[in-house]
């Protein structure tokens, strides 16, 4: 459930969600139910990979929008639609956020439909939330670390990630915050933007 705060925080505002091919992708139809319950006008995009943990059905029942899963599809326009959802967006998040993406972004790469969008986004007007989730060996490597402080530089937030049980059978960091935590998060960023009087919002 959402209170009153959340909802004014998240009323009206064009929230993304890119979604990669993790196990905690479960975790990301929470986060999209309740932005949706807030009032956030949520659009999903998902990689290959995420369709084979959820399905966007799911997602498109949840948020009452259609999903993105390639590149190539025009679905709400014949324009390019990865400029147009990256120009509307409020926020993007991007949950889970895999070792595979983490490096994708870091080093620019636009092969799937959620990197590609990300890559319009102006990060100066519009916050961009990573949820990195992993093995916790993968999210030690020094590539991981190395992606991660490039990321940080580039303008994006990192959020978690946690520190628990995983997928795999061990334990330690790596896990995806939970939902909660992120729209916590999200929340906040939305509130700020409206209070400093986000264009986009307004419209």
């Amino acid at each position: 459930m959402t209170d009153a705060n959340d909802a004014s925080a998240a009323s009206g505002a064009h929230v993304l969600v890119g979604v990669a091919g993790g196990i905690a992708a479960y975790k990301t139809a929470t986060l999209v139910s309740r932005l949706a319950q807030a009032g956030a006008d949520v659009t999903v995009a998902m990689t290959e990979a995420a369709t084979k943990f959820v399905t966007p059905l799911t997602f498109q029942a949840l948020s009452g929008r259609p999903v993105y899963t390639s590149a190539w599809e025009h679905i709400e326009s014949q324009d390019p639609q990865h400029i147009s959802l990256a120009t509307r967006a409020d926020l993007a998040i991007v949950a889970p956020c895999t070792m595979d993406m983490m490096a994708k972004l870091a080093t620019g790469r636009t092969d799937d439909v959620v990197t590609l969008i990300l890559s319009a986004v102006d990060r100066s007007r519009t916050p961009v939330l990573l949820a990195p989730a992993m093995n916790s060996a993968m999210w030690a490597q020094r590539s991981t670390e190395r992606n991660a402080v490039t990321l940080a530089e580039d303008g994006f937030a990192l959020v978690g990630p946690a520190e628990g049980w995983q997928a795999c059978r061990h334990v330690g960091p790596g896990r995806m915050v939970e939902p909660e935590e992120l729209l916590e998060v999200a929340l906040k960023e939305l509130e700020a933007r409206r209070g400093a009087g986000g264009e986009k919002m307004e419209r």
